[in-house]
């Protein structure tokens, strides 16, 4: 039996929409009957990725106030859902920290979404989803992870509050684990197939978490009215065991 597409009829905006999580998410929005517009900095990339979804696109530094608020001045009319991907993680001991890359990583992480927010909220019809991605990693207490846990312990309750503050917009957050991205081979280099192994022996479920994984329950979240402050895990288990 056919099904109407759960999707159809709204839009979508996912921000990084061009690689890993942000480009599955757009995929499976567009096969799910939405418009989707996508914005990253790289134009060329984004142009072939809008021309193989079928999307719309916006080609610009989301850290860019004036740029940011550009794109949102000049979208065509409301929009459903909003994703907001993320830059990798800055890791560095405080002895070796640059802390001019680590105010980077406190922008891209921490202001970008305040403004992404307050932008957002109005123009998000009432019960659409703005979407955040965040993570696990930093849970476990570990050397160099300064930053990367105190956005993870932090995004929580965020996300909380600005589901009260922008209410009937749902605000949510997922937090992946370790997911199989370009940036997750950009980070590890050589030693990306030794964590897939490792990963695949120790994870309950057996195999390594991809991008597809978490688009799928971007899209349950963006259709399941009734979630918003949610903060959403989705690692395969990575949390239950020494992975």
């Amino acid at each position: 039996m056919s099904r109407e597409p759960v999707l159809a009829g709204q839009t979508v905006v996912v921000i990084g929409g061009s690689s890993g999580i942000g480009l599955e998410t757009a995929r499976l929005a567009r096969e799910e009957g939405a418009d989707v517009i996508i914005t990253a900095r790289n134009a060329d990339r984004l142009r072939t990725v809008s021309a193989e979804l079928g999307t719309t696109m916006a080609a610009f530094d989301v850290t860019d106030d004036d740029q940011l608020e550009q794109f949102f001045r000049e979208l065509s009319g409301p929009i459903d859902h909003l994703m907001l991907t993320g830059r990798g993680p800055y890791y560095a001991t405080l002895a070796e920290m640059d802390f001019e890359e680590a105010r980077g990583d406190v922008e891209a992480h921490f202001w970008t979404v305040l403004r992404v927010a307050r932008l957002a909220a109005a123009a998000i019809r009432p019960g659409g989803t703005m979407l955040f991605i965040g993570g696990t990693g930093g849970r476990r207490p570990s050397v160099g992870f300064s930053t990367i846990s105190t956005f993870t312990a932090g995004m929580p309750a965020l996300t909380k509050t600005l589901a009260l503050e922008l209410a009937p917009v749902r605000v949510n957050l997922i937090a992946p684990g370790f997911v199989d991205t370009p940036l997750s081979a950009a980070l590890l280099g050589d030693g990306l197939e030794a964590r897939r192994e490792q990963l695949r022996a120790t994870l309950p479920i057996r195999r390594v978490v991809g991008p597809v994984d978490i688009a799928a329950l971007a899209l349950h979240v963006m259709t399941n009215t009734a979630i918003t402050g949610a903060t959403l895990d989705i690692d395969g288990g990575q949390q239950l065991v020494d992975a």
